[in-house]
């Protein structure tokens, strides 16, 4: 979670460490992606349980139960992993039309790192009067001159089509990431509810036994 801080403020340098060490997929979910999703599930779920969220379509503070807030955090932690992966894909798929590249690792490693600011700012959504959709526009704007920084020595387009491979990166961020806060922010606002779901029933029932 610490190097989003260093992606803000010096970007450039901590871009170049994290593109020299070349680290793996399964290294970079271990040591940094899953850490920090858990954390942040364990922030939000705190705040959810403990504070509630204010829903202003039927202006009240809604307070959640464990057992929907622990399938909720599930969910959007296996919706966020999924989100980083396809936007990676995305991200190669977009640099394959400019230049060759088989490997996921540089589209896995901008995505990652690049995304850090959405997850930072998510932590806002334990508060209750936060809009959720306020969270992830900051983490949106703050991703875009992160990845303006790390896209070029993750990825290393060609010179001439760099700036193109930017702007259709960015559109896939946030295309992509806005759908899952659009799922996640449904809920929050009370638009979606998990109390009459066959999923949380079955997870109710094997929790009493």
């Amino acid at each position: 979670m610490f190097k989003v801080f260093f992606l803000i403020f010096e970007p450039a340098g901590t871009w170049d460490r994290l593109v020299q060490r070349r680290r793996s997929i399964g290294f970079i979910l271990a040591t940094y992606l899953i850490p920090t999703l858990l954390l942040l599930a364990g922030v939000e779920g705190w705040g959810l349980i403990s504070m509630g969220k204010w829903q202003p379509a039927f202006q009240k503070f809604r307070e959640f139960p464990p057992n929907e807030v622990v399938i909720f955090e599930i969910i959007q932690f296996f919706l966020t992993i999924g989100t980083v992966y396809a936007v990676a894909i995305l991200f190669r798929k977009v640099n394959g039309t400019f230049r060759q590249d088989p490997s996921l690792v540089p589209a896995f490693t901008a995505a990652a790192y690049g995304l850090s600011p959405l997850f930072l700012f998510r932590l806002l959504d334990a508060i209750p009067t936060v809009n959720p959709w306020i969270p992830w526009l900051v983490g949106v704007l703050v991703s875009v001159w992160i990845l303006y920084q790390g896209l070029p020595r993750a990825m290393i387009p060609d010179p001439v089509h760099a700036f193109g491979l930017y702007l259709s990166c960015i559109m896939v961020v946030i295309l992509m990431t806005g759908v899952g806060r659009l799922f996640t922010a449904l809920y929050l606002l009370g638009d979606v509810d998990f109390h009459h779901s066959s999923i949380l029933n079955s997870f109710s029932r094997l929790h009493t036994k």
